[in-house]
């Protein structure tokens, strides 16, 4: 069992920086405070000038679509998705998913990323790539009943579940993914509530993301695609809601009656000009509310602190009130309230003794981290993904001075870049 002293940080925990030794035991945080001067550490990493914060939790992307990362842009979401996305992921293979994954893993890990949750195809190979980088995950295979694979996807997701549900240590935990209302039709989406049933299963899903989805959903149902799930009984086995922009007041209440957790996604949100998504109205109402990137696709990045900047400026603009999600709030929603969005509040998410040892060490040298009136202030508005040094994940350094120790980078960039050009025919 490994023993880890971070000596001399400032550390955020309990909502507040404060100067503090963290104490790693094995796959665990023993202590945040003073630690004995005789505790017998195999390491000690000298955090002076570092902020030690709990990663970051992406609560929704696709990893492999950094595949396609610059390939279509500026595009409505159904014309990008119908006329691009799609057809390019049909020729993807399970090797292609591995390599674009690993690159996904190697960026989130850069930015300082402990664990993120992903909705793809051919996930026994996300699975593999999570599993040997060393990352915390939430896995779902997608699945889409309007498809020919639909019931093979079904087939798959229980096999992937039976295979790798509190797999890799722990670190690998297993959703059903289904697509969403407009790929599931409500037949499919009654097979999906009945494997988790049978599973214990939660489901991921991507709900009321453009005013077209709505629209299209209350014209075919007469219902929202929240108001459409709840009646189905969706939301009775645990859900985490991808996107959730275009709500009624009715639909929040459903949200919260029903324990639903929501993924934020605000830079994808605004490339594709889906909407803004209601959050302080989610968090007035008590809807748990974490922070995703979405895929590399339509972001075009996996920036969490991008993410924590966008979230915190795009709802004080949107409804003209600088206090609609504050510094704080914003690094909440990255940490412990993205935790608790993928189901491992009080698992990780936090410093804090008990907790999973999931830590992002940020130097605090460069320009634009001084003069230090408020650390978390510096954090959201100003920090950049390069400031992350180290990186821990269940008690693992992944990376060490900036410097990747479970990732081939250089193989990872390799692979990832000819196997998008072949994807799109380049």
């Amino acid at each position: 069992m490994a023993r880890i002293l971070l000596k001399d940080g400032e550390v955020y925990t309990g909502g507040q920086v404060v100067r503090a030794d963290v104490a790693i035991a094995g796959t665990t945080i023993e202590t945040v405070g003073a630690v004995a001067a005789d505790w017998p550490a195999d390491r000690v990493i000298d955090c002076t000038d570092k902020l030690v914060m709990p990663g970051f939790v992406n609560t929704h992307t696709h990893a492999a679509m950094t595949l396609f990362r610059s390939y279509a842009d500026d595009m409505a979401l159904m014309d990008w998705l119908q006329t691009k996305i799609w057809p390019a992921e049909a020729g993807l293979t399970g090797d292609d998913v591995y390599w674009g994954t690993m690159l996904a893993i190697a960026e989130m890990v850069r930015g300082g990323t402990t664990m993120f949750a992903d909705m793809y195809f051919f996930m026994d190979e996300v699975a593999k790539a999570v599993d040997v980088s060393g990352m915390r995950a939430v896995l779902s295979r997608g699945m889409a009943g309007v498809a020919p694979t639909a019931q093979q996807a079904l087939t798959e997701s229980e096999a992937f579940y039976r295979n790798w549900h509190g797999k890799a240590g722990g670190r690998i935990t297993v959703m059903l993914g289904p697509h969403a209302p407009y790929t599931c039709p409500p037949d499919y989406i009654k097979k999906v509530i009945a494997l988790a049933g049978k599973l214990g299963a939660e489901i991921h899903i991507h709900l009321a993301e453009t005013a077209g989805e709505v629209e299209t959903c209350r014209k075919e149902h007469g219902l929202s695609p929240i108001a459409l799930m709840a009646d189905l009984g969706l939301f009775d086995f645990g859900v985490l809601a991808a996107h959730c922009v275009h709500l009624s007041a009715e639909d929040i209440a459903i949200l919260k009656a029903k324990k639903v957790r929501v993924a934020h996604n605000p830079g994808s949100n605004m490339k594709l000009a889906s909407g803004v998504a209601p959050v302080p109205a989610l968090l007035a109402a008590g809807v748990p509310v974490g922070l995703g990137t979405d895929g590399a696709a339509s972001n075009n990045n996996l920036d969490m602190l991008e993410e924590m900047r966008l979230a915190a400026f795009l709802n004080k603009v949107a409804g003209f009130d600088p206090l609609a999600v504050p510094a704080a709030k914003a690094v909440a929603m990255a940490t412990a309230e993205g935790a608790a969005v993928l189901g491992m509040g009080g698992v990780t998410g936090e410093v804090a003794p008990g907790r999973k040892a999931d830590i992002a060490i940020f130097d605090m040298t460069a320009p634009h981290w001084y003069p230090r009136h408020d650390r978390l202030s510096l954090l959201t508005y100003a920090a950049a993904a390069a400031d992350v040094h180290t990186v821990i994940v269940d008690g693992r350094v992944l990376l060490d001075g900036r410097r990747l120790l479970t990732i081939d980078e250089e193989q990872v960039k390799y692979e990832a870049n000819r196997r998008g050009l072949r994807l799109v025919g380049k």
